[in-house]
């Protein structure tokens, strides 16, 4: 799987396999309704602290994002490492500030 850095994608590791993850304007919205923020103000000082249900809303975005949609709609299911979902969440945002 290859990733289109143009578009800010990034492929991961995630539940075994290769996951494409992209910060969309939709994954954006999906995480300030998600996190209840109101504008993106918020969202830099909440992605600081990220609680275990806030890390799988953004994950779930930015899945969704990638066009990873069956693995965002069954992510609370998925064998998926604590670390190794921060560290995907961290590559996305990375990407999309390129």
């Amino acid at each position: 799987m290859v990733a289109n850095g143009a578009r800010g994608e990034v492929v991961v590791v995630l539940a075994g396999a290769e996951r494409r993850l992209c910060l969309t304007l939709g994954a954006l919205a999906e995480i300030e309704t998600g996190l209840g923020l109101e504008g993106l103000s918020g969202l830099a000082e909440r992605m600081r602290a990220l609680s275990a249900r806030d890390l799988t809303v953004v994950l779930a975005a930015l899945l969704r994002g990638g066009g990873e949609r069956a693995l965002a709609d069954e992510l609370d299911q998925a064998a998926i490492d604590p670390r190794e979902a921060a560290e995907a969440v961290a590559k996305a945002f990375a990407a999309a500030t390129r």
